[in-house]
């Protein structure tokens, strides 16, 4: 069971949720059970846990308290899936009752309780379990609430016995029970397992594993094991959507809208189905006996992530399309061979997330527990909103506080190809009251764009940059293994040129008679259009070469080559490579050869590209 990183905006939430609520004082803590009254007060413990077994915790989430009637909706799942429903519901209804928890509700004409929610239908529910003693019955019971838990569970010997003591009314609806012949064995010892099964004990965080079981169908998303068949989970938690909260669950339901149990020890376990589960503990009841402070957390999480069941969003099997480092795919750019070893050397501090579908909270919190986890001394981060379909207030606040989170340990942020999603950029705005620091996030348009600018930033802070003067030729691509004669040489033949920022060096359909090494800044490639347009494809630094392809097909010019900034370059002639295959051949397959290099390094970059890409979505 994975728990959640420093730095979690989903974290960082929880704490500022326990804190908001830690000086509450409403309701009180239970004493018709003795044993219960002596709870402190001030417990107060949060816990998610996903259907990929992520948990987040807050406060006393590890703090031991007793199921109590959270236990209900498990037994009866365990009943369902001994019997089957149709035998099951001759026992018990599954209708509110509208009734305190131990209210005698039975039906009129049948003696069946209303529901297996309140303490007439528990003690039903408890008594279908196949067991040929009371003592193995608890067993199985203690069984089915390890499969959803993953750990041994046990009883609360004190609290069993406090109950036991106590427990007259309980004892009469049993009897009441058995008079209707829905229980069929000695009524006395059913009561006593169901007072065992209520004195269990459990965390906040065993209640948040619980809900997240259900919530992946019934399969612990920890352990794998089962806990209770598929079939039955969306009976469980039909009723406890409709009964689990006892007179309170009709304004449950309404406010916060997810499936829910509560007890009198002070838990509250909440289901969103197919995502995640809530345990919240604190011990101070309101009037319905459910825990005042559980109430109020449950809403606020409800309403601040948008997880009310009737109000889903349409969510993609993964929000994570794609996730890689520079050290696996670098930028358009293409650069120096020292760089390109630098960057498979020291990529990894730089990281890339391209996102799909609709992010909500559901989808989004994978997101950012990927980044947390990827990073470890990171130079920055780049999420990619290009194949984002929506996008709610939710999302955006949660990605902003990982941004903000990141920002804080000095890592660079950029959120890219948030183009046609205005409302990504608006709420930012609105979210952050630094507009620097919205620039900041939005100041690279494309991914590759940030992605060449990180990798400059980490080149630099590691001060790998090559550093070329007075048109020195030895390190370029193009003179690798010549002699230094043979670099005088082919010095002789270029032609050096500058270029004011936003020269056309090349055009797209001319003919070519040269090719170019960039001696000064940068140039970048273009298709179709001006780079502001999004058509810029590449880009290439001091040492590279570009034009290469139609220097040796004698095709046409493919693209636009335009200077970014002041740049410089050398021209190398046709005809001058021509006439060294008669006068010098050697230096001519010298420089043939590098050529093909050059044009082999940057189609591996291309295989490299999609090779992340299928290993990624493969």
């Amino acid at each position: 069971m994975a728990s959640a990183h420093l730095g979690s905006p989903i974290q960082s939430f929880l704490d500022a949720l326990r804190a908001k609520y830690a000086d509450d004082r409403e309701g009180e803590v239970a004493t018709y059970i003795p044993e219960l009254a002596k709870a402190d007060p001030e417990l107060f413990g949060i816990c998610i846990a996903t259907t990929d077994g992520y948990v987040y915790e807050a406060g006393d989430s590890r703090h031991e308290f007793t199921i109590q009637s959270i236990s209900k909706p498990f037994v009866y799942g365990l009943a369902l899936d001994d019997h089957g429903a149709e035998l099951i519901l001759k026992k018990v209804g599954v209708e509110p009752s509208g009734d305190a928890f131990n209210a005698i509700s039975l039906h009129k004409v049948t003696g069946c309780p209303l529901n297996p929610m309140i303490n007439a239908g528990a003690i039903a529910t408890t008594g279908q379990i196949v067991a040929e003693s009371s003592d193995a019955r608890i067993g199985r019971i203690l069984e089915m609430f390890e499969r959803y838990s993953g750990r041994p569970m046990r009883i609360d010997r004190d609290v069993y016995e406090s109950e036991s003591r106590t427990g007259h009314r309980n004892r009469a609806i049993g009897h009441l029970l058995r008079n209707f012949d829905i229980l069929v064995d000695d009524p006395t010892a059913t009561v006593d397992a169901y007072f065992r099964q209520c004195a269990i004990s459990v965390t906040c965080a065993d209640l948040a594993l619980l809900g997240a079981t259900l919530a992946n169908q019934g399969l612990n998303p920890v352990t794998g094991v089962r806990a209770i068949k598929e079939q039955h989970v969306e009976n469980v938690l039909s009723v406890m959507a409709s009964c689990g909260m006892y007179d309170f669950s009709g304004g449950w339901i309404y406010n916060v809208g997810m499936p829910a149990k509560s007890g009198v020890a002070g838990g509250v376990l909440a289901v969103l189905p197919g995502q995640l589960g809530i345990g919240v503990f604190s011990p101070r009841l309101d009037a319905q006996g459910n825990s005042a402070r559980a109430l109020k957390v449950c809403e606020e999480l409800s309403k601040a992530w948008e997880l009310h069941q009737f109000n889903p969003p349409y969510c993609a099997q993964t929000s994570r399309r794609l996730a890689y480092t520079a050290a696996q795919r670098n930028s358009s750019r293409t650069r120096h061979p020292s760089h390109r070893a630098c960057l498979r050397e020291h990529g990894t501090r730089i990281h890339v997330v391209e996102m799909q579908s609709n992010l909500a909270f559901s989808t989004t919190e994978p997101i950012v527990r990927d980044v947390l986890d990827r990073v470890g001394r990171p130079l920055a981060v780049i999420l990619d909103f290009h194949h984002v379909t929506a996008i709610n207030g939710v999302a955006v606040r949660m990605l902003v506080d990982l941004a903000e989170s990141l920002a804080r340990r000095g890592v660079m942020v950029f959120f890219t190809h948030t183009q046609r999603l205005d409302v990504v950029r608006a709420q930012v705005a609105a979210y952050l009251t630094d507009r620097g620091e919205v620039e900041a996030l939005f100041r690279y348009h494309s991914t590759d764009g940030a992605l060449e600018h990180c990798e400059d930033v980490l080149l630099d802070e590691l001060h790998a940059l090559v550093q070329l003067v007075d048109h020195d030729l030895h390190d370029y691509e193009i003179t690798a293994s010549l002699t230094e004669d043979e670099i005088a040489l082919f010095a002789t033949l270029l032609k050096h040129r500058s270029h004011a920022s936003g020269e056309k060096i090349t055009s797209s359909g001319e003919e070519a008679t040269n090719l170019f090494l960039i001696t000064k800044g940068v140039v970048g490639v273009l298709l179709g259009g001006p780079a502001a347009a999004g058509n810029r494809v590449a880009s290439f630094s001091v040492g590279t070469m570009v034009g290469e392809m139609a220097f040796l097909d004698g095709a046409p010019r493919s693209a636009d080559v335009v200077a970014e900034g002041e740049v410089e370059t050398a021209a190398f002639e046709i005809a001058d490579f021509h006439r060294l295959q008669q006068s010098h051949p050697v230096l001519h397959t010298k420089i043939l050869r590098n050529i093909a290099v050059s044009l082999a390094t940057k189609l591996r970059k291309v295989s490299q590209d999609v090779s992340v890409f299928s290993a990624e979505r493969g």
